[in-house]
């Protein structure tokens, strides 16, 4: 494909991301700016971009006070509390979760197939990742995976529940926040959050309430009661709503975006049955160096082509294409374009992620360009599916663990298979929910074959 040419459609063609270069563009008469070339987003999103700039009004009680739309230093102080729960050592300990969670997955699979029910790979995928986040950040206990709903399953379907209001809300709240508070827009459906709210209340009530003390955090609401208490000793108060928040947005954050990733890997390895092959030979001899029945975490983190797999997905397909950022201050790209201070910026990681002149015939699907001793020759700040810099996503190394297990275990169970009449790889509609980018269901559906 041509650079200068659109790279991705949405549903009926219409182009989503353009991969001309860097700009400025107005939205209700603001200027803002698009970036597209490697050292200006790196000087941007290292330095002078600490803040982003979309928000939620003083209206949403809820939307405003997550952590992704927080300002510094709000937000980096609660990023700096909140990383220990997506340490190495800590997501160690949820391994187990995931295990359980992608058995049940493998099983679900393995019963639908027996029935010769082909099913969408999207829908199935976010069973597994609902489960896992629920259990793993929440201690909710659901068997989505397994049976196909549950009480969780039926929230998170609300939260991806996009009609014109909820479009509107969310164009305002990305590109021009200062419209929420006029028209009581908000980040998540209000309704969904009351539901969330009482689920909330009454998880924190098993625990012992918010008078327990919490002395190591074991999950992300124990992380969450900890820093109530803390700055309550410190004389601070911190609302139960400030909690919810960031409990919302990060199982809303994470669970359609793992799983839509997990459908662009299952149908990219179906019409790629090299990289398959060459993916299950790695995690049977790894396995088998290990002689171990499970797969367990020493395996995973030995699975290279694994990670490369992985990559060249979220390359291909991210499940959000944009990123915005607001210049602390002036910066000047080139002769015919400065950004002032106070402007929102907006990065455009489709447009990079198939720019040839970062990635090589960038829409053939090639895992072996993230393989150790290519990876090193990519271009930095090319790569941006979690973002880059500080505002990086703090929940990137839950994701990959728990995309990991779900593959590994899929593809050491599985052949999979394309099936007559469905869409080539590149074919696949996509289409556009707020800022996410996902699969169209109906379109993804493989054949799976259990292996000897």
């Amino acid at each position: 494909m041509e650079q200068g040419k659109e790279v991705l459609e949405g549903k009926g063609g219409t182009p989503l991301f353009p991969t001309s270069d860097h700009g400025k563009f107005n939205f209700f008469a603001k200027a803002k700016s698009r970036i597209l070339d490697a050292p200006s987003i790196q000087r941007l999103q290292s330095s002078l971009c600490r803040n982003r700039f979309m928000s939620s009004g003083k209206t949403d009680a809820v939307g405003h006070m997550n952590m992704v739309v927080l300002k510094d230093t709000a937000w980096s102080s609660l990023r700096r509390r909140l990383t220990p729960v997506f340490s190495a050592a800590k997501l160690k300990e949820h391994y187990k979760i995931t295990q359980i969670k992608s058995n049940n997955l493998v099983q679900r699979i393995r019963e639908l197939s027996a029935k010769n029910i082909y099913f969408n790979l999207r829908t199935v995928s976010a069973n597994y990742t609902t489960d896992v986040i629920g259990e793993s950040a929440f201690g909710i206990t659901s068997d989505s995976a397994k049976t196909g709903d549950s009480l969780m399953r039926g929230i998170a379907r609300e939260f991806m529940d996009f009609n014109i209001h909820r479009g509107l809300s969310w164009s305002s709240i990305f590109f021009c926040p200062e419209l929420v508070d006029v028209f009581r827009f908000s980040l998540f459906p209000k309704y969904t959050i009351r539901r969330l709210r009482t689920i909330f209340g009454s998880i924190i009530e098993k625990r012992g309430g918010f008078q327990k003390k919490i002395n190591e955090p074991k999950d992300l609401l124990d992380c969450l009661l900890k820093m109530k208490q803390e700055a309550a000793e410190d004389g601070e108060e911190i609302s139960e709503d400030f909690l919810l928040a960031q409990a919302s947005i990060f199982f809303f954050g994470g669970f359609e975006t793992s799983a839509a990733v997990m459908s662009w890997i299952l149908y990219a390895l179906a019409w790629n049955p090299h990289c398959q092959e060459k993916l299950y030979e790695e995690i049977v001899a790894v396995k088998k160096s290990h002689d171990v029945q499970d797969l367990d975490v020493s395996i995973l983190t030995e699975l290279i082509y694994l990670n490369c797999v992985i990559k060249e997905t979220l390359r291909i397909f991210p499940p959000i294409g944009w990123m915005d950022r607001e210049a602390a201050e002036d910066y000047r790209i080139d002769e015919k374009l400065t950004i002032t201070a106070g402007t929102p910026v907006y990065i455009n990681a489709v447009a990079i992620h198939m720019d040839p002149q970062y990635f090589p015939n960038p829409m053939v699907f090639n895992p072996d360009r993230f393989l150790p001793e290519n990876e090193k020759n990519i271009t930095p700040f090319t790569f941006l599916p979690f973002g880059d810099g500080p505002r990086m996503c703090i929940g990137m190394r839950f994701a990959y663990q728990s995309i990991k297990q779900a593959i590994a275990s899929i593809v050491l169970t599985f052949k999979l298979e394309t099936l007559p009449n469905t869409p080539k790889l590149n074919d696949v509609e996509v289409e556009r929910k707020g800022l996410f980018l996902l699969p169209l269901d109906d379109n993804m559906k493989i054949k799976f074959v259990p292996r000897e």
